[in-house]
């Protein structure tokens, strides 16, 4: 199973090693898609965790137990098709290739079941065609 969550640490646990207990402690692979964290600071990452149903909720709540913030991500990106000007700005920042320019018709494709809301599309937009409905 995945779940998709962002990850809030407050400045105390910024050094710990978070992906290294959830892989040795839970057999939970994470996948991060976005990390803002500096020392003395509070960070965040965006995440997509992977693993057996049971193990992920065990990991998630040791989480929660060591004050880590952990929201799940359910929402998507929206596109404007009425507004894209299909530049493909957005799809060189794409960490998945869930967008890209179709090589016949050079229109953009959006392939959602790529995405992974990581929202690095959106401030690429030009013309803000790109939206999260969270």
């Amino acid at each position: 199973m995945k779940k998709r969550v962002t990850l809030t640490f407050p400045q105390r646990t910024v050094h710990m090693p978070v992906t290294y207990r959830l892989a040795k402690d839970f057999n939970v692979a994470a996948n991060i898609i976005r990390a803002q964290v500096a020392p003395n600071q509070v960070g965040k990452l965006l995440v997509e965790l992977s693993g057996d149903i049971d193990e992920l909720e065990a990991a998630v709540e040791w989480m929660r137990s060591q004050e880590i913030g952990v929201s799940q991500m359910s929402g998507e990106i929206v596109i404007d098709e009425s507004l894209c000007v299909d530049c493909g700005l957005c799809t060189g920042v794409c960490p998945t290739e869930a967008l890209t320019l179709d090589p016949d018709t050079w229109r953009l494709q959006f392939l959602r079941s790529r995405c992974v809301v990581c929202e690095q599309c959106i401030p690429a937009c030009p013309v803000q065609a790109i939206s999260a409905n969270l």
